[in-house]
């Protein structure tokens, strides 16, 4: 008897495939919705928990012939997810919401939650690998580079893995795509979905509505004032826009007249400033990670790994060395530009995502 597989069901292309794929192979499948921010209303596709989004995988699931039940999981979304990234946002951080859902949503609470319906394993669209090597079972990027989304998985732990299929990890989005016409499924001309699927509009006017219709919730003392610009010495060269509606490589929107091209080098929360100077200056030696991660044995010395510090970077060879339990330094082998807190560094062996932390800031040079 095969076992029964949970199937993450956004009403997407990928998620819609990965469940035709499960059923045609003959395994007991169930779909799976998560409601996890109200969107009722929308009569947009592409938004997360959209109403047309939420009525296509229930269509799907009728398509492949399987059952369809939603899950509401509101309220730990607005925790573990969006209040953090608004958070992160007012401390001058550049967060990734995908790598906490999928740590804290779909790999956790998601999980339980079809264990708890019967399901053995559970099944996403995800772009990515699985496969068992020597000391367990191991995370590899996509067979396909462009789609790999290796990098906000890299959080998964050992259970998790073994728990969870990723049927798209060796194929193509235009086979996916095809096969999506093949089947007839309903969603085969549906175009991707949008990269931080809450937030509609700027993440400016996102944070700034949540803070306003909340204000208790968040750590938020100079929402609307405006930042001082100031240089790597602490020289004020002009006033911009609230800290936080800046990132770190930015070059637009300062409105700072100056005899070459100023890019946003850092931010500070407390002293409501936006540090910036030129290119240059952004190139950074290394960096300071906080709570590391590793999906196998954790290294005892320092190794070396090829380090991501952004979803589509193309990597860096470098050497990563423990500080203490809760953080890593990475040395990179030549100065990177965008060093930004609050994203992760991901590290590979190959197409072996070994682990990876989240950025604290740079490594400056003595």
């Amino acid at each position: 008897m095969k076992p029964t597989i949970a199937v993450a069901m956004s009403g997407g292309l990928d998620s819609s495939v990965t469940a035709w794929l499960l059923s045609q192979a003959g395994h007991p499948v169930i779909g799976l919705s998560m409601l996890l921010w109200d969107r009722s209303q929308d009569n947009t596709h592409g938004r997360c928990c959209g109403a047309l989004d939420m009525g296509d995988a229930k269509r799907v699931a009728q398509q492949c012939g399987i059952p369809h039940y939603t899950l509401q999981m509101e309220e730990e979304f607005r925790r573990m997810v969006v209040d953090p990234f608004v958070q992160d946002y007012l401390d001058g951080r550049t967060p990734i919401p995908c790598t906490r859902c999928n740590t804290w949503i779909k790999f956790d609470l998601f999980l339980d939650k079809a264990r708890q319906l019967g399901a053995e394993r559970i099944a996403t669209g995800h772009y990515a690998r699985i496969l068992e090597g020597p000391e367990g079972y191991e995370l590899h990027a996509a067979a396909e580079p462009s789609k790999d989304q290796s990098y906000y998985l890299f959080e998964l732990t050992q259970d998790q893995l073994a728990s969870t299929l990723f049927p798209l990890g060796e194929k193509t989005k235009p086979e996916v795509r095809r096969m999506a016409r093949q089947a007839g499924l309903t969603v085969a001309e549906k175009p991707e979905s949008m990269e931080i699927c809450f937030v509609e509009g700027s993440v400016r006017e996102f944070v700034e509505s949540r803070v306003d219709a909340e204000p208790g919730r968040f750590r938020a003392d100079s929402l609307h004032q405006p930042s001082q610009v100031v240089d790597r010495d602490g020289k004020v060269v002009g006033v911009a826009e609230p800290y936080y509606r800046y990132t770190v490589g930015q070059r637009r929107g300062l409105g700072i007249a100056a005899p070459e091209p100023l890019y946003v080098l850092g931010l500070e929360p407390e002293s409501n400033q936006v540090v910036v100077g030129p290119e240059t200056e952004l190139r950074e030696p290394g960096l300071v990670g906080r709570d590391p991660h590793w999906i196998g044995s954790k290294p005892g010395e320092p190794i070396e790994a090829l380090v991501k510090i952004r979803s589509r970077h193309p990597g860096v060879a470098s050497v990563i060395r423990p500080v203490d339990g809760d953080r890593v330094q990475v040395e990179f082998a030549e100065p990177q530009v965008g060093v930004s807190p609050g994203q992760a560094a991901v590290f590979y062996d190959g197409s072996r995502v070994l682990g990876g932390c989240w950025i604290d800031g740079a490594v400056t040079e003595e």
